[in-house]
């Protein structure tokens, strides 16, 4: 009997990541998106190469997969939803309300049918992606339905970490960097898949995660950009931006072994090694890429803002942080929506504005008045 796996968002992530992994767990892979044209094409073709960014350039054949386009075809997707184990997404945090409604449906259904555990994972890069999109699914579902959730239906929280660069539109295949990471929190017997690391307390690794890899990329990307760099492998072949990347994480690291007990020479060696990752020729990534939707990353939650509010409240340094938000703000790319918004908020009320609504960071607040000065700095270079 072919095991089966839904997953919402058939882009770069969705293709290279986490359906590569089910398809060579032996699963098959329903992609569902609203892409018109990769959808038809997984259809057509029922494969694609995923490519490693290595001197090697090895490429895997992930077989076994399909599409379905969410606005016009929720039957199909409610149907899919009844047959899949598992029910996964890497679709971007803000569009999970969206697809909670059709999911709430498929949830619906599924338990009057049967008593078929299904595990639902948001892949996402946020804190707690699955409780918020559980929240969302929740807020589609009768009480009926949610007193028979239990036992059948399980929601776990998950940090995942691979470099995906932007690619070419008209091709399946994908290129991804070689070294990936996949950890699911849950205590529960799952069936496995290849590539997920289970543990029971995600808190450190998915904090580590985002205010190392998601943090340090961000910072490459704001510094690049203002250094007028457009890749950001060149970006570090400026000594003086990737010392600034190393001592911003070294301030994300001191929250990080401070509040998980972190050992402080690995965690050293953590932040260098994915500095070497960011390095990578191979990805030929765009700094305009990394540093897209500025508003969003700089929200309370996010890479910069939270490792900040938290070093700050740990008594800890967050000075190179501030500088890293400062450069954010001065991130000012025309065909970046966000970042077009947030320069008009700048031009009409200033910085302090901004860090307030889109960060949530008092005008008084030490942060603020750090970030302020670092802007003041850069605006005169």
């Amino acid at each position: 009997m072919v095991k089966h796996t839904v997953h919402f968002g058939a882009g770069n992530i969705g293709r290279g990541f986490i359906g590569a992994l089910f398809s060579q767990s032996g699963y098959h892979v329903t992609f569902v998106d609203i892409a018109d044209q990769i959808i038809s094409k997984l259809n057509e073709d029922k494969s694609y190469e995923v490519k490693l960014a290595s001197e090697e350039q090895e490429t895997i054949k992930i077989e076994n997969v399909s599409g379905l386009n969410n606005m016009n075809q929720e039957n199909e997707v409610i149907e899919a939803i009844q047959d899949a184990t598992y029910l996964t997404t890497a679709i971007g945090p803000n569009i999970l309300p969206r697809i909670a409604p059709l999911i709430a449906r498929g949830i619906s259904e599924r338990i009057a049918k049967t008593n078929e555990k299904l595990y639902v994972i948001a892949c996402e890069n946020q804190i707690g992606a699955t409780d918020i999109l559980k929240k969302y699914i929740f807020d589609n579902l009768d009480d009926e339905t949610k007193g028979k959730l239990e036992g059948k239906v399980y929601f776990f929280n998950s940090a995942v970490d691979r470099i995906v660069p932007i690619q070419d539109q008209d091709s399946l295949d994908v290129l991804v960097e070689p070294y990936y990471e996949w950890v699911v929190e849950t205590e529960e017997e799952i069936p496995p898949i290849k590539g997920m690391k289970i543990v029971e307390d995600l808190a450190p690794f998915i904090e580590r995660k985002l205010f190392t890899v998601n943090t340090g990329h961000a910072v490459i990307a704001y510094l690049g950009y203002f250094e007028g760099k457009s890749k950001i492998h060149e970006t570090l072949e400026d000594e003086a931006v990737t010392s600034q990347v190393r001592e911003t994480l070294k301030e994300t690291g001191a929250y990080l072994v401070k509040e998980y007990g972190l050992n402080q020479e690995e965690h050293l060696s953590y932040i260098n090694k994915n500095i070497e990752r960011f390095r990578n020729p191979h990805l030929n990534d765009m700094v305009t890429r990394v540093g897209r939707a500025p508003k969003r990353k700089l929200g309370p939650e996010d890479r910069l803002i939270r490792p900040a509010t938290q070093a700050q409240k740990a008594g800890l340094s967050f000075t190179n942080l501030a500088k890293a938000i400062a450069a954010a703000l001065l991130f000012d790319n025309p065909e970046d929506a966000e970042a077009v918004e947030i320069q008009e908020m700048l031009q009409e009320h200033g910085p302090a504005y901004v860090l307030k609504n889109v960060s949530g960071l008092n005008e008084d607040s030490e942060i603020t008045q750090e970030v302020i000065k670092q802007y003041e700095i850069l605006k005169k270079k």
